[in-house]
This record gives structure tokens, sequence and C-alpha cells, in this order.
């Protein structure tokens, strides 16, 4: 996921998507923990895109 993609939406599905990433990042660390995830990068990979998300929410906001 790119920040130009995420720049252009509505603060309503930034929220949305937000709220989706978080729910799959508790997803992953569960499954971390119960040694049933194999690929780890995911983590990182979801940790981003959550940083994107709110910094694109900062910046409509600030406007």
């Amino acid at each position: 996921m790119k920040y130009t993609d995420i720049s252009t939406k509505s603060s309503q599905e930034l929220k949305d998507m937000l709220k989706e990433k978080k729910v799959l990042l508790f997803e992953l660390k569960t499954k971390l923990k119960t040694m049933q995830l194999t690929n780890t990068t995911e983590l990182r990979v979801v940790k981003k895109d959550i940083a994107k998300i709110q910094t694109a929410i900062t910046a409509a906001s600030a406007k």
C-alpha cells in the first residue's frame, strides 16, 4: 500500500481502513504467540500501513 493511494481517500474511509488494519495486527500477533504465523514480515508491513494511514488522517485534519 502506497501513501499516494491512501492520501486520496476520505477521512471516513481512512478510519475504516485503520480499524481493519488494527484488527489484522491483533490477529497476526495472536498467531505469532500461538506459533501459527510463518511469515513474520506481515507484522512489519501491517504496522507500516497503520502508520501511513495515521499520517494521512493527521494531514487531512490539518487542512
